[in-house]
C-alpha cells in the first residue's frame, strides 16, 4: 500500500506508522476495526498531513495575525479532565484569501495537542455568542469536522456547542449530515443555563456564566502552557557544565540586586501594571516551594546576563520528581532539567543561555511536580515511566516568565561587573556592593517621605490661599451689603 504511493506521502509519517502502535490502534478504533475502512483513513489523513505540511507547522512558519485575532486556541478542562480545544466564532470572519492559513492553524493546534498528549481525546468547545450570519462559514466548518472524523483519529471526546443563534439552524442541519452517527452523539447544544453540566465555572468566561478571568493574549501569558508549544530541555552542554558554582552564585546575587534595583525603581512611578508583584518572591506550592516566584531575569546581549537560579523546596514527605519545560528549547539548557528532590531538601536548577542566544520576553518556563511513591526509583526509566502513568490531577504546574534587563536605561539602578568601576568577582566584592547599594536605597526612601512632605505642604498652602480669598470675598460682598 506504502509501495504505491509512497510519493503522496511524507516519509516521517511512514516512520511513525511503522513504530507507533498507539496511532494506528487509535485508527483502528475510531473504525470499529475495520480494516478496510481504517486503511482508506489512513491514506487520506496521510495525504492530507502532506498537502498541509504537518510535521513542519510551526508559530515561526504561520502569520503571525492568525495567533493574535484569538479564534482557535487551548485552554481548561472539562469535567472529565479533557483538554478544551476553543473556537471562538464571534473573531472569525469569512474570507477565501485566508482560509488555507486559517486550516493550518487548526491542524498547527491539533497537531501540537496529539503529540504532546499521544493522543487523548479534547472536547471542542464552539462559543457562539455575539455572532451572526457575517461568521457562518460552511467550508471552513467541514474542514474543522474532517479533521476529527478523517485526520485525526480518536481524538474528539464531544462538541459542546454555545448559544447558536436560530439563524445558524439550517446550516447546522448540513454538517449534521457530515459528521456520521458516531460523531452526532458528541453534539452538545447549551446556553448558560446548561453548560456547566459539562465545563465547570472556573474554565468558563463571564458570558457563559463562569468565573474563569482568563484572556487569550499574544504573545501568550503564563494562564496556560497550551497558548504556546512547550518542548522539554535538550542535555547541558559541556561548557556550562565546567563553570563553577561560586561564578553562578555571583552572578545569580547580581540578578537578584538587580531585581531589586528594579522593583524599587517601579515604585516610584505613578502608574503600575495590573497584577505587579515584586521581585524577589517564592511560590508556594503544594508540593514545591519555588524562587523565584514569576520572573527569571536574563540580561540583554549588552550586559551579558546569561544565567540564572531557580530554587525547589520540597515541602512534603515523600521524593518529589519534577521536570522543567521551556517554549524556546533551542535557547536554553537547564540543569537538571527532570530528576526528585527529596522531602524537605532544596535543589537549585541552574538556567543558562546557549550559544550566542538572547532572552525574550516571549519565553516561558513550566516547572511540573508530582508525589513519588517510595518504591520508586530514581533513575532516568523509572522517572521517564513515572510521568508516562501519573494522572494529570496529580501534577503540580507553576509558570515563569522571562524579563530582559537592559543596561542602556540611566535611571536604572543595576550593578554590572563594571559598576563604580569595581569589579564584581570576590564575595567581600559583592558585599561592598550591596552596602552601597542600601546606601542608595536609603537615600531614595528619605528623598521620597521629603517629597511627600513638601507636596502635601504645597497642597495645604494652596488650600490656605482658597479659603482666604473666599473669606474676603464674603467680607466684601457683606459690606457692599
Amino acid at each position: 500500500y506504502f509501495l504505491d504511493k509512497s510519493d503522496k506521502y511524507d516519509s516521517r509519517d511512514v516512520e511513525r506508522f511503522q513504530q507507533d502502535d498507539k496511532w494506528i490502534e487509535n485508527y483502528l478504533i475510531w473504525r470499529h476495526d475495520v480494516v478496510d475502512d481504517t486503511l482508506k483513513m489512513i491514506d487520506e489523513s496521510f495525504q492530507w498531513r502532506k498537502e498541509y505540511t504537518v510535521n513542519d507547522l510551526s508559530e515561526s512558519v504561520l502569520p503571525k495575525w492568525l495567533f493574535e485575532t484569538g479564534a482557535l486556541f487551548l485552554h481548561g478542562y472539562d469535567k472529565e479532565g479533557y483538554k478544551l480545544f476553543w473556537f471562538k466564532v464571534k473573531h472569525h470572519i469569512r474570507d477565501p484569501k485566508q482560509q488555507f492559513e486559517k486550516k493550518k492553524l487548526v491542524a498547527f493546534w491539533l497537531e501540537h495537542y496529539a503529540k504532546r498528549e499521544h493522543g487523548k481525546p479534547l472536547t471542542v468547545v464552539f462559543d457562539m455568542a455575539e455572532t451572526g450570519i457575517s461568521h457562518i462559514d460552511l467550508d471552513f466548518v467541514r474542514f474543522i469536522v474532517s479533521c476529527f472524523t478523517d485526520y485525526y483519529p480518536n481524538l474528539l471526546r464531544k462538541i459542546v456547542i454555545f448559544e447558536m443563534p436560530w439563524i445558524m439552524n439550517a446550516a447546522f442541519k448540513i454538517v449534521k449530515g457530515w459528521l456520521g452517527p458516531d460523531a452526532i452523539s458528541m453534539l452538545k447544544f447549551t446556553n448558560r443555563s446548561d453548560v456547566q453540566e459539562h465545563i465547570g465555572a472556573e474554565y468558563l468566561p463571564p458570558h457563559m456564566g463562569g468565573t474563569d478571568s482568563f484572556k487569550y493574549s499574544y504573545p501568550p501569558l503564563v494562564d496556560d502552557d497550551f497558548q504556546t508549544p512547550l518542548c522539554e530541555n535538550g542535555p547541558i552542554t559541556s561548557e556550562d557544565e565546567h563553570e563553577s558554582k561560586e561564578e553562578l552564585e555571583a552572578d545569580t546575587k547580581m540578578n537578584s540586586i538587580e531585581q531589586i534595583a528594579k522593583s524599587e525603581e517601579s515604585e516610584k512611578t505613578d502608574v503600575k501594571p495590573k497584577n505587579a508583584k515584586k521581585a524577589l518572591t517564592t511560590f508556594k506550592g503544594p508540593l514545591l516551594h519555588i524562587s523565584p516566584a514569576e520572573e527569571l531575569y536574563f540580561g540583554s546581549k549588552e550586559t551579558g546576563d546569561k544565567k540564572c537560579l531557580i530554587v525547589l523546596t520540597n515541602v512534603t514527605k515523600n521524593v518529589v520528581a519534577f521536570k522543567v519545560r521551556t517554549t524556546a528549547p533551542e535557547k536554553y539548557r537547564v540543569k537538571p532539567s527532570n530528576s526528585s528532590c527529596e522531602p524537605g531538601t532544596s535543589l537549585d536548577i541552574i538556567v543558562s543561555l546557549h550559544g550566542g542566544f538572547a532572552a525574550s520576553l516571549q519565553d516561558r518556563f513550566l516547572i511540573m511536580a508530582a508525589e513519588m511513591d517510595q518504591s520508586s526509583g530514581g533513575g532516568v526509566p523509572e522517572l521517564a515511566q513515572f510521568w508516562k502513568e501519573v494522572p494529570r490531577t496529580k501534577v503540580m504546574e507553576h509558570r515563569l516568565r522571562c524579563h530582559v534587563t537592559e543596561s542602556s536605561k540611566p535611571s536604572s539602578l543595576t550593578f554590572k561587573e563594571n559598576a563604580f568601576n569595581i569589579p564584581a568577582k570576590t564575595n567581600e566584592d559583592l558585599h561592598i556592593q550591596v552596602i552601597v547599594y542600601s546606601f542608595l536605597t536609603h537615600l531614595l526612601q528619605i528623598n521620597k517621605r521629603l517629597e511627600e512632605q513638601m507636596n502635601r505642604c504645597l497642597w495645604f498652602q494652596q488650600l490656605s490661599v482658597v479659603i482666604s480669598l473666599l473669606s474676603v470675598t464674603v467680607a466684601a460682598f457683606c459690606f457692599y451689603l
